[in-house]
């Protein structure tokens, strides 16, 4: 620690897209669901609970989505890796 933090180690051209991610999840999404958060208080003091329910609904659907998204590519990714692991073990050894 007394180095100080590790810098990643890139290449020229290449883009640290888990930087980019984590930026967007830790500092955009929290500011948006806040917006969202804001937005569907000032319809319901209006009087338009039916549509803060619809548009709950369907933010809520598709957070689900984009998580569900999220998870079929770190499984997909994962289940390569093990694919391809034990190909190239099973060919290193013949």
């Amino acid at each position: 620690m007394a180095d100080g933090p590790a810098t990643p180690d890139f290449h020229r051209g290449e883009v640290d897209t888990n930087g980019i991610l984590s930026f967007f999840a830790s500092k955009i999404a929290p500011i948006l669901l806040v917006v969202l958060g804001v937005i569907f208080i000032a319809r319901a003091s209006k009087g338009e609970v039916s549509r803060v329910l619809t548009s709950s609904a369907i933010a809520i659907i598709g957070l689900a989505f984009i998580a569900g998204a999220a998870t079929l590519f770190f499984v997909g990714g994962s289940l390569i890796d093990v694919v391809f692991k034990k190909a190239g073990d099973a060919a290193a050894h013949r």
